[in-house]
């Protein structure tokens, strides 16, 4: 996005939570692949969804440093609550710390491991999955979560445009990129569900279940 564009955006949008603001600094300052953030604006579409779904229950697969999941969090009732999963144990220190920071450990779960070995022992069901983990593992992810989701229930997919890669002609050249190919792919065959893409940074890919 043009610069330019994106400081109006940010201008014009409700202004950044101070504890997020700290950890999108932290972040961006100590951590490999920053830009793996989700940040302001789509952190505040996040919350906004959530204002809008009201869910009960979320499933987020892919925490990073916490910046979404604190997002969402602040866009649900007050006993909403939020299980995220984070690969990386060497993150999982700084996502607690900024959890307890937002005042959010009643309401948010981390679990540390890989997410098609966690899935299976969550409860649900969720009224809203946000996945943003592996994209290798999208087409996985979404037959694991799709049972624990309920009727009437969303599941948010992110970085579904891949930098425009999934646009391109030819077979895909990677792993990751095939990935998300193949996922977006399912989805669009899926009579099981509605869904809608918002070209928000990456893309966000909107999933309904009928």
């Amino acid at each position: 996005m043009d610069l330019d564009l994106e400081k109006y955006l940010l201008d014009h949008i409700d202004p950044e939570d101070e504890v997020l603001r700290e950890l999108d600094r932290y972040t961006h300052l100590h951590v490999l692949r920053s830009r793996m953030l989700s940040g302001h604006l789509q952190g505040s579409v996040l919350k906004m969804l959530c204002r809008m779904i009201q869910p009960a229950d979320i499933l987020e697969i892919g925490t990073f440093t916490g910046y979404s999941a604190i997002s969402m969090a602040r866009g649900m009732d007050q006993y909403g609550h939020i299980h995220t999963i984070e690969i990386n144990d060497e993150l999982e220190s700084l996502i607690r710390r900024f959890i307890a920071k937002a005042g959010l450990e009643h309401q948010i779960t981390l679990h540390i491991g890989n997410a098609l070995d966690i899935i299976p022992t969550l409860p649900g069901p969720f009224d809203l999955v946000f996945m943003d983990g592996d994209k290798r593992q999208y087409p996985e992810y979404y037959e694991a979560v799709f049972p624990k989701i309920k009727p009437g229930g969303y599941l948010l997919a992110d970085n579904i445009l891949w930098d425009g890669k999934v646009a391109r002609p030819g077979m895909p050249d990677d792993a990751y990129t095939k990935g998300i190919m193949d996922f977006n792919d399912r989805v669009r065959d899926d009579e099981r569900v509605e869904k809608t893409i918002l070209p928000l940074r990456d893309g966000l890919l909107l999933i309904r279940k009928k």
